[in-house]
C-alpha cells in the first residue's frame, strides 16, 4: 500500500509542478494566459501565438487590443489548393511597409509582436536609429516553394517576406547586402533572426538555402524551424 501511495505521489509531481507553474508565473511566461500583443515576449509566447492562430475570435481581439488597424477579408477558395482563411488585409501597425499586405490573422500576430518587441528596439539599440519603413516582397502569394511542388504558406496568406529595414537616418538595412557584412548592420540582422525564431513557426534565413539569400522568410505555418 505504501508502494501505491507512493507511485501516486511521484506520479502527481509534474502536475502539481504545472499547477504552480500557471498559477505563480507573470502572464508573458505563462502560455495559457490571455494573449496581449503589447506584453513584452517570454517562454510562453509563442504558444499563445499558436493559440491565437487557430482561434480566430482570440486572434482578432489581440489585435484589437493591440490598436493594429486592419481589413477584414471572406474566407476564399482558390485555384491550386491556395486560398485565405481567417485573414486581413494590414492598413496600419507601428511600421509601414513597402507592400500591401494579406495575410492570415495569425500571421498578422506574430509580425506585429516580433516588429513591436524585436526589430523596433533592435534598430534603437543597435543602429540608432528608429525603423521608418519595413521592406518586403510580399506576404500573399499562389504559389509552391521553390524547386518543390509543394504549396507554400504564402499560398495561405501564412507568411511574409523581409528584405530590409529603411531607418529614419535615411540608411537601407538589407538582408542581401547586410547579412555577412559585419558591424552593427549584421548583428541587427542577426538579432531579428533570432527573436523571430522565438515567436514564428518558421524562420528561413541566407543561411538556409540560395533561395532565402536576400531575406527573411517568416511564418506561421506548422512545425517549428529556425535556420
Amino acid at each position: 500500500m505504501n508502494a501505491i501511495r507512493a507511485w501516486i505521489l511521484l506520479l502527481s509531481l509534474p502536475a502539481l509542478v504545472l499547477l504552480a507553474f500557471v498559477w505563480l508565473a507573470p502572464p508573458r511566461h505563462n502560455p495559457f494566459a490571455p494573449v496581449d500583443l503589447t506584453e513584452t515576449p517570454g517562454i510562453g509566447t509563442w504558444h499563445k501565438l499558436t493559440r491565437a492562430k487557430k482561434n480566430r475570435e482570440v486572434c482578432f481581439t489581440a489585435l484589437d487590443e493591440a490598436g493594429v488597424l486592419y481589413t477584414p477579408l471572406e474566407d476564399q477558395d482558390m485555384q491550386a489548393g491556395c486560398g485565405l482563411y481567417d485573414a486581413l488585409t494590414l492598413d496600419q501597425t507601428m511600421t509601414p511597409y513597402s507592400a500591401t499586405l494579406r495575410m492570415t490573422c495569425g500571421e498578422a500576430a506574430a509580425l506585429y509582436t516580433w516588429e513591436r518587441h524585436v526589430a523596433r528596439p533592435a534598430a534603437v539599440d543597435i543602429l540608432g536609429s528608429p525603423i521608418a519603413r519595413i521592406e518586403t516582397y510580399g506576404s500573399f502569394s499562389c504559389r509552391n516553394i521553390a524547386g518543390t511542388g509543394r504549396m507554400s504558406q504564402h499560398g495561405l496568406g501564412n507568411a511574409i517576406d523581409v528584405s530590409g529595414f529603411r531607418l529614419e537616418d535615411g540608411r537601407l538595412i538589407s538582408v542581401k547586402t547586410h547579412w555577412d557584412a559585419g558591424g552593427p548592420e549584421q548583428k541587427f540582422l542577426r538579432r531579428l533572426h533570432k527573436g523571430a525564431c522565438e515567436l514564428f513557426s518558421v524562420t528561413l534565413g541566407p543561411e538556409y538555402n540560395a533561395a532565402h539569400a536576400d531575406h527573411l522568410h517568416l511564418d506561421m505555418g506548422g512545425g517549428k524551424v529556425c535556420r
